[in-house]
């Protein structure tokens, strides 16, 4: 899979699984190896939009990672903070997304979907039978 992002590409040579949601504020992107995920990237943005079969989303440059065989951290924390300035992000925009990532890291850490076992049975079950 090849993904594009702030003009870079980016090969993932293992499955990925991507989680868009119509609904809540963040993006998610599981790497797969042996039925495992093994590494992710959360996006805090805002809510996905499904439109003429295409999704999009805006990217508010606060992400939430877990790299391979790593612990979780935020990064581009910075960059949410320059762009805030830069294009006077709303105190309410800010403040979402902020309650967003604490929210994400809660999520994760108590397991609820999709960082749980349940997107890899849904996966396997609908698209790896024979």
């Amino acid at each position: 899979m090849i993904h594009h992002t702030k003009n870079k590409v980016f090969t993932v040579n293992n499955t990925s699984l991507e989680f868009f949601s119509l609904n809540e504020w963040f993006t998610a992107a599981m790497e797969i190896e042996e039925g495992k995920v093994v590494s992710a990237y959360c996006n805090i943005a805002k809510p996905s939009v499904f439109h003429n079969g295409e999704i999009s989303f805006i990217d508010l440059d606060l992400d939430y990672i877990q790299e391979k065989n790593k612990e979780w951290k935020v990064v581009d924390d910075d960059e949410f903070e320059s762009n805030s300035i830069k294009y006077n992000y709303p105190i309410e925009l800010k403040n979402e997304a902020l309650k967003v990532l604490a929210k994400l890291k809660e999520e994760i850490k108590i397991g609820n979907f999709p960082f749980n076992n349940q997107v890899l049975t849904h996966f396997e079950n609908h698209y790896l039978r024979d």
